[in-house]
């Protein structure tokens, strides 16, 4: 499963990179037709996360992975048979509802294999993941230096073949065991008892809205940093990539350590404290890069990046550890689908988020940090109760063979 992370990256780097350019230049999109495109594809690609999560607590997981796999690679082909745009929104839904569902598959995959050790797995997952990006990045970089249709093609092409691989590679992984599917016969008949639902349970889609908030870092550095360097601070736009390696660099340098630090429910939810001064400092030192010189504004921009990326590997610990621990094990998938929509509903609105944050100026980032701090608090104290009481999960059906 890490093989598959690291191929599924590199395909995912290759095409996140150039998808805009390819649209603009291949497509001959306008730009107000790839934005909407972006963002109709993104609502759209919400759905997956519920979706993948339901049909793997009713189905075995490798099959699910494996048909997700396939679509993707289905959709990224597609792409390259046209320039219709009602078909590119189309396809890139579809793309996005395969991206979404993969997300929550491998995750659940993981907790049902790594059990206790879930939590340093994730480390080890992200390492390789964000190390995917980085090669991914770097070949689409290369491939751009060319300048010609054919190069975003191939791209587009390697994007496509990645997902093929990584289908290839799940055939590879066993099907862990799983509570919410059970075998019955005359002597263990089905259980009477409905199975939980996140739609229901109040807290933990308390706990999904807050984690919408958290996951804002996302934003900052896909929209935050470049347009703040660009517009507000006096730091060279050259530095915008190279926040970027910045953070590919902690991930993968920083996230197996600071893993022993979350290897317990209790821990991880411990680590929402210093989260929320992660994320003050963070917001802070962006609203002081605005009012210094370029030296200053630099070094301000660089400590803004290193803080967001501090928190962006903290809540990747804690956010993997409570949503398990916060879901039934009957229920698993359901539940982790549900916590799903909280990164996909942040990639929709996130950049607007920070865009208003831009448009309020210093105060605006200030502000920004500050609101996220706060949610840290909230969600700190939101789910110290429901880890104090005993086990939501159904117990599980005897299973025979007979």
């Amino acid at each position: 499963m890490l093989a598959i992370a690291l191929v599924d990256r590199i395909g995912s780097g290759l095409w996140a990179s150039v998808s805009v350019l390819y649209f603009t230049y291949v497509s001959e999109l306008s730009l107000t037709q790839v934005g909407t495109l972006a963002a109709a594809a993104g609502a759209i690609g919400i759905a997956g996360a519920p979706m993948g999560g339901t049909l793997a607590d009713r189905f075995p997981i490798t099959r699910v992975l494996l048909t997700v796999q396939l679509i993707r690679a289905v959709a990224s082909c597609a792409l390259l048979t046209t320039d219709n745009y009602a078909l590119l929104i189309a396809f890139s839904a579809v793309g996005g509802l395969g991206d979404r569902a993969a997300s929550i598959l491998t995750k659940l995959y993981a907790t049902r294999v790594a059990g206790p050790e879930r939590v340093r797995y994730q480390a080890f997952q992200r390492t390789v993941a964000n190390a995917g990006w980085a090669l991914g990045g770097l070949a689409a970089a290369a491939a751009l230096a060319l300048g010609t249709t054919a190069a975003y093609q191939w791209l587009l092409a390697g994007d496509a073949l990645s997902f093929v691989a990584s289908a290839l590679l799940t055939l590879r992984c066993g099907e862990p065991p799983s509570s919410s599917r059970t075998v019955t016969t005359s002597k263990h008949p089905a259980p009477t008892t409905r199975p939980a639902t996140p739609w229901r349970d109040r807290t933990y889609l308390a706990y999904v809205a807050t984690e919408t908030v958290l996951f804002l870092d996302d934003a900052v550095f896909k929209v935050g940093l470049p347009l703040w360097i660009a517009h507000e601070s006096n730091a060279p736009n050259g530095l915008v990539p190279l926040l970027m390696v910045l953070n590919n660099v902690m991930v993968v340098a920083l996230q197996v350590p600071l893993a022993r630090f979350g290897t317990t429910t209790a821990a991880a939810r411990n680590l929402l404290l210093p989260l929320s001064a992660t994320f003050a400092l963070g917001g802070t030192a962006m609203a002081l890069a605005a009012t210094g010189g370029a030296v200053t504004a630099t070094a301000l921009l660089t400590a803004a990046a290193a803080a967001f990326t501090m928190a962006e590997m903290l809540h990747a610990t804690i956010s993997w550890e409570l949503s398990v621990a916060l879901a039934p094990e009957t229920a698993q998938g359901t539940y982790l689908g549900v916590h799903g929509l909280a990164q996909s509903v942040q990639r929709t609105f996130g950049p607007l988020a920070v865009t208003a944050a831009i448009a309020a100026g210093p105060a605006g980032w200030a502000a920004f940090g500050t609101v996220i701090a706060l949610t840290c608090t909230i969600q700190h104290r939101l789910v110290r109760g429901r880890l104090t009481q005993p086990s939501l999960s159904v117990p599980p059906v005897t299973v025979s063979e007979n």
